[in-house]
């Protein structure tokens, strides 16, 4: 029997954001397969104050169909399926929204072999490569596994 490792991706802010928007879609699939364990989503600290303050903003979710109380549990779920990873080495600049250099450090510090996210045309934009490490939206990452 051979064991197929899940694989590792670091999930953006922005695609929880969408799937806690929108009822059906490749954001929620991609949080729903997190939690199945078929992806193994990386998370350091820098990541995680980012979702605490993303989560924060109640204006972003006014039209969201999921509760508030709901919204903080599948937070809850997805935290706790994730991988801490620390990050030692800081790679900065690096992309043109210094904001979004966390993501790509934790990325390269885990191993990641994907970064999914709705902005992928930031992280392209690196002055640093990374030829292991992708970049994809949520569709092209449930069109190809």
């Amino acid at each position: 029997m051979r064991y197929h490792r899940p694989l590792r991706i670091v999930v953006d802010t922005n695609v929880f954001v969408a799937a806690v928007s929108s009822p059906a879609g490749a954001s929620r699939e991609v949080l729903r397969r997190c939690l199945q364990g078929r992806y193994e989503p990386l998370m350091g600290q820098g990541l995680f104050t980012e979702y605490e303050s993303v989560l924060s903003r109640s204006e972003l979710f006014i039209r969201s169909p999921v509760s508030d109380g709901e919204r903080d549990a599948l937070w809850a779920a997805m935290a706790a399926c994730c991988r801490w990873v620390r990050v030692y080495y800081l790679w900065r600049p690096n992309l043109p929204d210094e904001a979004d250099n966390h993501v790509v450090e934790l990325a390269v510090a885990g191993s990641a072999e994907a970064i999914v996210t709705h902005n992928t045309r930031d992280f392209e934009r690196t002055e640093l490569h990374f030829p292991e490490l992708r970049v994809l939206t949520p569709s092209s990452l449930i069109a190809e596994t």
